[in-house]
């Protein structure tokens, strides 16, 4: 068999894997990518609404609001479902979110990705000028709209709180929200918009340019299955489509499937997922939309996106690997259509992904306790897209022995016992 040795193998070419994978290839480590596709971004990096969101101070927390969570339970809201039948598999992990969720613990975690949040469109700005696709890159910032006084009050609260952190917006009326997406139709209390996030109309695309970038600067490329990673001697091995792939250190980037090689090798990491849904649709008539648009309320967003409105939905809690049930992106449909003139869908079926998540909603960035040379990089819950390139940059100089721009200790495997 033919053996291929380099530096570090990297686990996963999403975009958290490609940007870990670029950020060590800068430092001088000669690198191999290896996915299971022959492409990259063909995972959980190709369905999000396409934010990077700079202006996201506080993760997505498990609600307090006692009929909020009642809602919840009841499977009444449209930003959340469960499937009944799979919740004996991850309700130990929805208590463990639930309590990670208390306010102190909520403010650590957020202000522990501060740091990153604040970099994460920055290292994108300058992997796309390298790569040179500009046109990826769209500073439309993004809309948030509500049809309730009480949903609008909440999210101004919220606001005013993350313009303390720096955050810039602008509380929109009816007419300011028309002015912006004039073929936008219902009533609404108000809308938010944020400018600072950058907007990716493809981001699969993205992940695809980026791991492009990685070939020309002499990176390579490896189909292969991570869940044959071994100890090889002083390094590790993986098997590929074209022979064996061996390096002194591997970096797991697997998204939601990183369990496939740390629970193999002894670690007990409490990574759920967050199931999502989306479909594209086309527009009727001369109809436009010029952001990506949350309908708060109703628990979807609208994205323009190169192949069509992409129609995201929010969270399923199902098993990563159970059949599909867009339900939530049925029930979404009449209201997008009632919302904006949107026409037939482009997909031949709805695409499902999952997010995955820890419960304290920060990821997993650093050593492996108990293997030399093993490194873990993945859990970046609703932030994939947004913090790929940042995480590998503060992975990239924990490896090669930098000061790291950010500190690593709260996203320390440890954490977790």
């Amino acid at each position: 068999m033919t053996e291929f040795k380099a530096d570090v193998l990297v686990l996963g070419a999403g975009t958290v894997g490609v940007g870990a994978a670029l950020h060590l290839q800068k430092r001088g480590r000669d690198v191999i990518l290896v996915d299971r596709h022959e492409l990259a971004g063909e995972g959980t990096s190709f369905g999000n609404a396409g934010l990077i969101e700079c202006a996201s101070v506080f993760p997505y927390m498990f609600p307090r609001d006692f009929g909020q969570i009642l809602q919840y339970a009841l499977n009444r809201a449209p930003q959340v479902r469960y499937a009944f039948s799979d919740l004996p598999a991850f309700l130990p992990w929805l208590v463990r979110y639930y309590l990670a969720s208390s306010p102190a613990r909520a403010m650590h975690s957020a202000m522990a990705e501060l740091p990153l949040i604040r970099a994460s469109l920055i290292e994108h700005e300058a992997l796309i000028a390298e790569a040179e696709v500009p046109e990826l890159l769209r500073r439309t910032g993004w809309l948030k709209l509500f049809r309730s006084d009480m949903t609008l009050k909440d999210a101004v609260r919220d606001f005013e709180r993350a313009r303390q952190y720096g955050v810039a917006g602008e509380l929109l009326d009816a007419k300011a929200i028309a002015a912006r997406e004039p073929n936008l139709a219902g009533e609404f209390s108000g809308a938010i918009y944020l400018p600072a996030p950058g907007f990716v109309p493809d981001p699969g695309g993205l992940a695809k340019a980026y791991a492009a970038l990685f070939k020309r600067k002499g990176g390579r490329f490896f189909v292969g299955d991570a869940r044959s990673l071994e100890p090889d001697g002083a390094g590790w091995r993986v098997a590929g489509s074209d022979g064996a792939v061996v390096a002194r250190e591997a970096v797991v980037a697997l998204g939601p499937w990183s369990d496939l090689v740390f629970d193999p090798l002894g670690y007990s990491i409490p990574l759920g997922v967050k199931r999502g849904y989306h479909l594209h649709l086309a527009l009727r008539g001369n109809a436009v939309l010029h952001h990506p648009v949350l309908d708060s309320d109703l628990g979807y967003v609208l994205a323009p996106m190169n192949h069509g409105v992409r129609l995201t939905t929010g969270v399923e809690f199902a098993r990563r690997d159970g059949p599909p049930t867009p339900i939530q992106l049925q029930r979404a449909l009449p209201r997008a259509r009632a919302l904006l003139p949107l026409g037939d869908a482009v997909d031949t079926a709805p695409w499902m992904g999952a997010r995955p998540c820890l419960p304290d909603m920060l990821p997993v960035i650093g050593k492996a306790p108990r293997h030399a040379g093993l490194w873990f990089d993945f859990g970046h819950q609703h932030h994939g897209l947004t913090l790929g390139p940042v995480t590998g940059r503060l992975l990239a100089e924990m490896m090669t022995g930098e000061t790291p721009f950010a500190d690593p200790r709260p996203f320390a495997v440890e954490r977790f016992g």
